[in-house]
């Protein structure tokens, strides 16, 4: 949207991780839970891998691809934004698409000012 803030940004290192997921799955979707076994961290599925649950929170896209957050965890984090980036080494869920690359998704985190938290662009929920 134009004027908008964006929520959701990635690094340059996770995207080109993406493009490598992509050429080998096709259609992304990134899903961000708020506990259990995979903690906070980031998963990566093919497109349609994974439904997201009433009322979670589509916060944006990275590189064309949905990037959901479960409704609690969204709720926590609403006055932040996320950069997608990705480390080396396995997750602790292990169930994402960038674990058998020896990699894992993960977020950065920083506060709106009040400014920017005033003019972001619109959170899609889930029905």
């Amino acid at each position: 949207m134009e004027g908008k803030i964006a929520r959701l940004s990635a690094t340059e290192k996770a995207l080109e991780v993406i493009r490598e997921l992509e050429n080998k799955y096709g259609a992304l979707m990134f899903y961000q839970a708020g506990g259990c076994c995979e903690g906070t961290q980031p998963q990566c599925f093919e497109k349609g891998g994974f439904f997201p649950r009433m009322n979670d929170a589509m916060i944006g896209t990275i590189h064309g691809y949905e990037f959901w957050i479960d409704r609690d965890l969204f709720e926590y984090w609403k006055y932040s934004h996320f950069t997608l980036d990705v480390a080396e080494g396995f997750g602790p869920g292990g169930f994402s698409l960038e674990t058998p690359l020896g990699k894992t998704f993960k977020v950065q985190y920083r506060l709106f000012t009040p400014e920017e938290y005033e003019n972001l662009e619109p959170v899609l929920r889930s029905e």
